[in-house]
């Protein structure tokens, strides 16, 4: 992966827009932990759910935040997205999500976080799916050691590390 070196990390976080109280908070500690150590923090940029969640627990503990939106306008962006990037192409726009990540990690969600997982790993990116089982269709992935399964934020950093060691 040389060819994708950039001057800093780039953590893509993918989850759900509709979710409960929980996985918000789960996210927000995720996207906390991702400031702390300097990285960059990447998801889908809208004002809800893990999206939202992720990037103010980023942007709160002095993170930078970008947000690939579905949109051409930033009418739904959540306030914590320090960089949108406007796309007006609707879930097309999951590629770029998952293309402009070091690594993924997918947070509880549905069909679309099944389907940047499906990307992220027909595009070689390592995927670390935290605190939920995507499904049996993933198991040879992780086998390979291109899916990880964690279950805590703190977990999650961990693998990051050991991952990005590996590719960096």
């Amino acid at each position: 992966m040389s060819e994708f070196l950039l001057h800093r990390i780039i953590i893509g976080v993918m989850g759900g827009g509709e979710t409960n109280e929980r996985n918000c908070s789960v996210a927000f500690e995720l996207g906390k932990r991702i400031a702390k150590e300097g990285w960059v923090l990447l998801n889908g940029g809208r004002n809800c759910g893990v999206m939202d969640a992720s990037a103010k627990g980023a942007k709160q503990n002095g993170g930078l935040t970008i947000g690939v939106l579905p949109d051409g306008s930033t009418g739904q962006m959540s306030k914590w997205i320090d960089i949108p990037i406007l796309t007006d192409m609707g879930m097309a726009r999951n590629a770029i999500n998952v293309l402009s990540s070091h690594l993924v990690v997918a947070c509880s969600g549905g069909a679309g976080t099944l389907s940047e997982i499906a990307l992220a790993l027909k595009c070689r990116r390592p995927v670390i799916v935290m605190g939920w089982n995507p499904g049996t269709s993933f198991v040879k992935y992780e086998k390979k050691g291109q899916l990880y399964l964690t279950s805590t934020p703190q977990e999650t950093i961990q693998q990051a590390k050991l991952i990005l060691e590996k590719i960096t």
